[in-house]
Formats: structure tokens, C-alpha cells, sequence
């Protein structure tokens, strides 16, 4: 049935799960697994870097780059929001003894260009030393257009400073702008990461593969991360049996994730149509989605009731709690991703039908 919690619950297909057990293995500590080799050349060439580093989770991905790019008392810009700052353990400080420096986001999901001008730090004892701008694309399901990652990647390297990219779902960015830039989604991606000194993949989130992300940079950067990554107990042995997924993915799921962002709209459209109907009425507001990810709005009471019979459909989901003007209200996200058809978004829109006009 539909798990609509994250498009991290994908499971690896038959055809991948082949190639992974087909797949070549040495020891990727020993620099020697054959399946891991290729899959980081493969990536590095896609995205038009120099090298790439395969590790178990993005979380790790992301703290070796941070790791990587500053030293003991730097600062890394980030967003309130993003994942490197609010979801990912504190681990630039704890781990890393980087500063993280949160700017608020804008609605479209940027950072204001003066906010980031704003936060970098002159060169003073006193302050930490500004070192890195992270940007994170897509964030919540919102794309940020090249112009303002190329407007950003400019900043950085006008004030000398590094950029990262926080690439989790940087394929559904490029899958949602190629047509507009009438490019294709992996010539779009690759577009997208030049001027920055690295970028983060997942792999495990709606490209399909069950495990592992990788990091990707320049030869010099890459040999830091390596070290980073032994550090943090990231080095894994015959990691071909993961890799070999990856590697799938990056060739068959990236032009099909536009079948996820056609299933968010397709549900986002059948919310729409039943805001104004029973239950609903007046009380459920629906966020367009621009890729993969819809989050709709309901007071906290309805929306635990909607939660819970969906949960009795074995139809899974995620929600919370924030504040707002009219009273408490819970934030509920849907993903849509590999493993959802459109006949489960119609199934779901049914049960949520029924639940509109329940008494």
C-alpha cells in the first residue's frame, strides 16, 4: 500500500537487485572495489567534477564536505531550514567544530543574497572565519532556479569563500527546470553545480538505490573527504554490492522522476477538488508542489483523525505540529516516489474522499 513518509522507503527493483548481486567486489578502503571505482567516475563525469567519494548516508556526505572545506573555527553559512543545520544532528559543531551561521529563507526557498553578503565576516579576531555558503536545491520539495545558483556560486567566489550544494534531491531540481532550459534533467543537473567546489547525492531517495550517497569535488577536496570519512567511520569494505545500485540509478531513475512530480501534482489537484467539500470545508489548504513533495495544512485534531484512518488503509504518513494565526495546525507531507503509481494516488484520493464525507 502507498508510504507516502519519504521517497527514502523506495525498494530496489528486481533489474537492480541483479546488477547488484552480478556486482564486482574488492575493498573500497583499499581503493581497489571495482563497482564502487566505477560508480564514482560515472557520477564525477555526470556532474562534471574531478572525483567522487561513495558513503553510507547524505547526512555523512554532507559533513565530510563541511568537514573537508573548513578547519576548527569556521563558519559555514547555511538556512534556517536546511538539512545540513536543523536535521542532521548538529554535527558541524559537534563533530566538525564549525559555526554554523542560519539565515532566514525566503519563500521561494532562497536565501536573500544581501542576508548572505550580511553574514559574512570581516577578517577579525573576534569573529569566527567565514569559510563556506551551503545552498540546498531542491529544499522541502521548492526548486531554486539557476539563475540564483549561479548568482550565489558568483558570490562565493567574489568573497573567496567555498560553496557546497546540499544535492539530496538534485535530480528532481533538474528533472523540474530542464524543460525550461531545454536541456536534458542530467545535462540540467550538471548545469546546475558549476561554480561550486562540491555537491552531495543521495542515492537512496528517489533514484532508488537502498543505501548510500556520494560526495563529489575536486582531486584535492576528495582526498581530505577519504580521510573525513575513515574518521567518522564511514569506510566500508566491499561496498560494489551498494554501489552497483547506485550505479543503476544514475543510469535508469533519473529522467523517470518526472513521473513523481506528475503524481504529487495529480494529488495535490484531487486535495484541491476536496477542500471545499465535508470535513474539509473551509479547513484544509493544499501547498502546489514543484516536485515530489505536497504538504497540506489542517487543524491538529482533524488532521490526527485523517492520519490515523488513513494508517487503518495501511496508507502511511507524516505530519506536525506549528502555530499559526488561526490556532494550531498540522503540517502533513506527502512524497511521491518510484514505488507510488498513479493508480495509488487515485486509491488514496478515494479513501481521502470517503474521509471528507465521513460523519
Amino acid at each position: 500500500m502507498p508510504d507516502f513518509r519519504s521517497d527514502t522507503v523506495t525498494r530496489p527493483s528486481a533489474a537492480m537487485k541483479a546488477v547488484m548481486f552480478d556486482a564486482p567486489l574488492g575493498d573500497d578502503v583499499f581503493n581497489d572495489d571495482p563497482s564502487t571505482l566505477a560508480l564514482q567516475h560515472y557520477a564525477a563525469e555526470l556532474l562534471g567534477f574531478e572525483a567522487a567519494l561513495f558513503a553510507p548516508s547524505g547526512t555523512q556526505t554532507n559533513l565530510i564536505a563541511m568537514m573537508s572545506h573548513c578547519q576548527r573555527g569556521d563558519e559555514a553559512i547555511v538556512g534556517q531550514q536546511w538539512h545540513t543545520y536543523k536535521w542532521e544532528g548538529g554535527g558541524m559543531a559537534v563533530l566538525g567544530s564549525i559555526q554554523p551561521q542560519p539565515i532566514a529563507l525566503q519563500p521561494d526557498g532562497t536565501l536573500a543574497v544581501t542576508d548572505i553578503v550580511d553574514a559574512i565576516k570581516p577578517d577579525d579576531p573576534h569573529f569566527a572565519r567565514t569559510r563556506l555558503i551551503v545552498i540546498e536545491n531542491t529544499v522541502g520539495g521548492k526548486v531554486l532556479p539557476l539563475s540564483y545558483m549561479q548568482q550565489v556560486a558568483a558570490l562565493a567566489k567574489q568573497h573567496n569563500l567555498q560553496c557546497h550544494i546540499d544535492g539530496a534531491r538534485l535530480f528532481n531540481a533538474a528533472v523540474a527546470l530542464a524543460p525550461q532550459h531545454q536541456l536534458s534533467p542530467q545535462q540540467m543537473a550538471k548545469t546546475l553545480c558549476q561554480g561550486y567546489n562540491s555537491v552531495s547525492i543521495c542515492l537512496s531517495k528517489g533514484l532508488g538505490a537502498p543505501i548510500g550517497s556520494l560526495l563529489l569535488g575536486s582531486h584535492e577536496l576528495i582526498k581530505k573527504a577519504k580521510r573525513v570519512r575513515k574518521m567518522l567511520g564511514g569506510g566500508m569494505r566491499q561496498t560494489g554490492l551498494l554501489a552497483a545500485a547506485g550505479h543503476y540509478a544514475l543510469q535508469n531513475h533519473i529522467d523517470r522522476l518526472a513521473e513523481d512530480h506528475a503524481n504529487a501534482r495529480l494529488l495535490a489537484d484531487g486535495l484541491a477538488a476536496l477542500a471545499g467539500q465535508g470535513r474539509f470545508a473551509g479547513l484544509l489548504s493544499v501547498q502546489p508542489p514543484q516536485t515530489n513533495i505536497l504538504f497540506t495544512d489542517l487543524p491538529a485534531m482533524l488532521a490526527d483523525e485523517l492520519v490515523a484512518f488513513l494508517a487503518s488503509k495501511q496508507i502511511q504518513l507524516t505530519s506536525s505540529n506549528y502555530a499559526s494565526a488561526s490556532g494550531t495546525l498540522k503540517r502533513i507531507r506527502w512524497v511521491c516516489h518510484l514505488d507510488i503509481s498513479t493508480a495509488d494516488i487515485q486509491h488514496t484520493l478515494d479513501l481521502l474522499s470517503q474521509f471528507a464525507h465521513s460523519s
